[in-house]
């Protein structure tokens, strides 16, 4: 996110804030925050599912591991 649009969205947040607090919040500026707050999470979503992945990935041993296991007792 440039510096431009972080002002852009913090200008934003403080007037849907401000909004919200004087109860004239209206559905479409709800919708305004909820997609531009979303939008800097997309990424994020996705890095934290890649990396869910390779934990799985490394926690769980495969099953020719696992009869290799079984095969030395």
């Amino acid at each position: 996110m440039s510096t431009a649009q972080s002002a852009e969205l913090l200008a934003n947040i403080a007037t849907w804030r401000k909004a919200a607090v004087e109860g004239t919040l209206t559905v479409e500026q709800m919708r305004e925050a909820v997609k531009a707050l979303r939008a800097g999470r997309v990424s994020a979503s996705y890095a934290s599912e890649t990396a869910r992945k390779k934990a799985a990935k490394v926690a769980i041993p495969s099953a020719d591991d696992l009869l290799a296991e079984l095969g030395g007792l």
